[in-house]
This record gives structure tokens, sequence and C-alpha cells, in this order.
């Protein structure tokens, strides 16, 4: 198998998986039906189109390398007409500064296919929303490793310089994937896409699995030089 290796980075991220009504949350992680719908719109999939089954077929694994933080947004909305109707109220949600590595793994031909398409979209990718535009080209490289491997990969580490900076020596880093045969624990997340119309979205069931890195932090202040103790001048 060939691994498609993405770089997610940008101000604002919104991976939804349980938005309902007036309320429209964000995953802590990249969704599948996001990436997945991402793709799609760079090969010229409009949402009415029906998804591919080679789409549906690629293992999806993605890995926290900047969380981030959660950011709420605060909204009202009046009708023009003069019904007098109460402003509607809402509440969005997004992940502020964060970073993550992200891989779908397939056939050789479809994964080189995708990585041709995200170099060349046809619909600009996003991250989760419109209003959500990334920070640099998402496509990364593709890669001959399976993806559980690129996503343990310690080198690929690649959250900002300023975030690094403030972590410790050593920053465990989250992954969390599709379940593999034999593997266990792990739960059900309802983000795998069955169909994108706004009409009738449907999303299925699948199971994955959490686990973690350990990858070292040469860049930290924590124990350098920079680091600043306010009382240090008040010593006797």
């Amino acid at each position: 198998m060939t691994t498609l290796v993405l770089h997610l980075m940008g101000p604002l991220q919104s991976w939804g998986t349980e938005s309902r009504f007036m309320r429209r949350g964000t995953g802590a992680v990249p969704s599948k039906s996001g990436v997945l719908g991402m793709l799609a719109a760079a090969r010229g999939h409009r949402r009415t189109d029906e998804l591919a089954d080679e789409l549906l077929r690629l293992r999806f694994g993605v890995r926290a390398d900047q969380p981030g933080r959660l950011l709420r947004e605060y909204q009202t909305a009046r009708g023009l007409d003069s019904t007098g109707q109460g402003a509607r109220q809402s509440e969005r949600f997004y992940l502020s500064d964060a970073a993550f590595l992200a891989a779908v793994e397939g056939p050789a031909e479809i994964v080189e296919g995708l990585a041709e398409s995200l170099q060349r979209p046809y619909y600009l990718p996003y991250l989760g929303r419109r209003s959500c535009p990334p920070a640099r080209p998402v496509f990364e490289e593709i890669a001959e490793e399976p993806l559980r491997d690129v996503l343990r990969d310690k080198e690929s580490w690649a959250a900002s310089p300023a975030w690094k900076r403030r972590q410790g020596p050593s920053v465990e880093l989250r992954i969390v994937r599709d379940a593999e045969p034999g593997d266990e624990g792990g739960g059900p997340v309802r983000d795998m896409p069955v169909s994108f119309d706004p009409r009738h979205r449907q999303y299925a069931w699948r199971r994955v699995v959490e686990e973690s890195i350990e990858v070292p932090n040469p860049e930290s202040n924590a124990k350098g030089s920079l680091a600043h103790d306010p009382f240090e001048l008040l010593g006797g």
C-alpha cells in the first residue's frame, strides 16, 4: 500500500462530527469525512455527486502535532423582513493555531491521483469549513510506508517553532487512526461519509484506535537559557 501524507495547518480549523441545529462544534482532530470531502472536492466532485467507492475504501489516520486551543464564536442573525421575530443565536467552535499530520492509505494509483489533484485542485481545499483556509499547501508527500508507520515517524513532527519553545524537552503526540484487524480496544466514531448532499447528509460508524508517540523537543526553553524567573533578582 501507498500513503498520501497531508499537512493540515491554519489559523482556524473546524471538523464537526456532532453539529446540531444552532450549535456547530468541532472535533479535537480532523474527521475522516472532512478529509475525504476535501480530497473529493480537489478531484472536482460536487456535494451532490455520489461518493466513489475507491475513496470510501481508503484507510485514514491523523496525528496531533500541535493540538491548538478551542475557540468559541457567538453569532446573532436577524431576518430582513418585518415579522418582529427575535434574532437567531448560534455558536460555532474552532481549533485555533493547530497543526495535524494526516495520512490516507490505499492503492498506489489512487493515492498518486489524489496527490496530483491536491496540487492542482478543482475546488480549493479548506480545513473543515470554507472560512478556514490552510496556511500552507496541504499536500506533503507520497510515502511507500503503511499509514501506521507514517504517523509514528518522529522526524516529521511539524509543530511551529513558537509552540515547540513553550513545551517541555519531550512531547507526547496523540494518534487517532482506523482500526486494523487484530487491534484491540478502540471505539466507534460516526464520521464515515455516505452522502455529502446538503439535502440528506449521511454518515456511518467506523472503529478507531488511539495511541501516542513521544518525540524529543530540542527547541524547548523549559530548561534552556531563555527560561525566565521573575523572582530571580529578589534572591539573597
